[in-house]
């Protein structure tokens, strides 16, 4: 059996960054920048005050001294009248300066009589003026390895971006098999369950970006498998759950390999999921995961999300991080174990607790756990206190 790392060359090989495209601004929230884009314009355009107070030239910036207040700058407004010594000019926040090499005074700062203020007897060095450029210049870049957040949207906005050249979004086939399965809102037969694993894999490719497309249950016959695989034409990636183990009515992986594909490897060194299967099919590639839906949960978060990642351009991880163990755990077998855990408050890291439970098939286990913790195969017992690894949850 293939080591979990061995399994993730393996299905990382499968895919490559899928090509651009071009959407509004409006639409790249989480996608992915496919090339950089311009800014067509400097922010600020020119100096500007940022505070309301009284603009005046920097040699009339002196303790005590009496000016003229003459005209008004508002923002969308500017002053254009005359500057001559001696001289103020109202000014309020984002309005252009009058000149260069001048400072805003705050209102707070000065006392006005009429016509005239007084500035008083201890002064701010602070020009409070946002230089011209001081965001950013005409033709600066901006391409951030990772989905774009709302905060790079306003960004792009002020940078007089309306279009953004993004990777396209990688369409994902799901399929899920077994004819002891019925979506949700059906009435299961008495030999029946509910089908989750779809929903499961659905949810996590829309997270991590990509288009979900959810087929029909395909029973355990080749001519339904056949169907529902035809139905997948097209898809940059095709993820099957269950029928890929070797029981009598586990089909998946000989009805695919009927329709073309090659496979890669099948069964890993890792609990839950070791029957895991990965190929190209056609145009696209293929990830088989397990039938119990925490062992299919398991598999995607390890391969699935990587695969996702480099198909938007992003460079794929593992998102491991230290934890401290909360309570004793025995030793391991020949393979990794990936242990539903909860978080427990901690010090300088957080103390993690795994579920007594780890039956694969227990969604309500994984649905209250915060993280996997990694036990690495043959790994002897650790007592409360060791240091592991572990991936949070999202």
């Amino acid at each position: 059996m293939l080591s979990v790392e061995e399994a993730l060359r393996e299905v990382l090989a499968l895919v490559e960054p899928l090509g651009p495209e071009t959407v509004p601004l409006r639409r790249a929230l989480g996608r992915v920048m496919a090339a950089p884009a311009s800014a067509k314009l400097t922010q600020p355009p020119f100096s500007a005050s940022a505070m309301d107070g009284y603009w005046l030239a920097a040699e009339d910036h002196t303790p005590g001294a009496v000016l003229r207040v003459e005209g008004e700058a508002a923002a969308g407004r500017g002053y254009t009248g005359p500057r001559v010594p001696g001289q103020a000019v109202r000014i309020f926040t984002g309005a252009p300066v009058p000149d260069a090499g001048g400072v805003v005074v705050l209102q707070e700062n000065v006392t006005r009589d009429g016509d005239t203020i007084t500035l008083a007897a201890q002064l701010d060095s602070n020009t409070n003026i946002r230089p011209e450029g001081q965001d950013f210049w005409a033709e600066d870049t901006l391409c951030p390895e990772r989905p774009l957040t709302p905060r790079d949207i306003g960004l792009l906005a002020s940078m007089n971006t309306a279009e953004v050249s993004v990777r396209r979004r990688p369409e994902v086939a799901i399929i899920a098999t077994g004819d002891e399965l019925v979506m949700p809102g059906e009435t299961p037969g008495p030999d029946q369950i509910i089908s989750s694993n779809s929903f499961i894999i659905a949810a996590m490719v829309e997270l991590l970006g990509g288009t979900p497309r959810v087929l029909p249950i395909a029973p355990d016959d080749r001519d339904s498998l056949r169907a529902v695989f035809e139905m997948a034409r097209g898809a940059d990636l095709v993820v099957t759950s269950g029928g890929a183990s070797v029981g009598a009515h586990d089909l998946v992986g000989e009805v695919a390999a009927e329709l073309g594909l090659e496979r890669s490897f099948w069964k890993i060194a890792m609990r839950p999921g070791k029957p895991l299967m990965a190929g190209r099919l056609g145009d696209g590639a293929m990830l088989g995961l397990p039938g119990n839906p925490v062992s299919a949960m398991v598999c995607a978060e390890l391969f699935l999300r990587p695969m996702l990642q480099k198909m938007q351009g992003l460079a794929p991880a593992h998102r491991t991080e230290l934890a401290e163990l909360a309570s004793d755990v025995p030793a391991t077998g020949p393979r990794t174990h990936y242990m539903r855990a909860r978080l427990l408050p901690g010090g300088p890291v957080p103390r993690v607790e795994p579920f007594d439970n780890q039956d694969s098939a227990l969604l309500s286990v994984l649905s209250s756990a915060d993280c996997l913790l990694i036990r690495p195969k043959d790994d002897a017992a650790r007592a409360a206190g060791t240091q592991v690894e572990i991936i949070r949850l999202s």
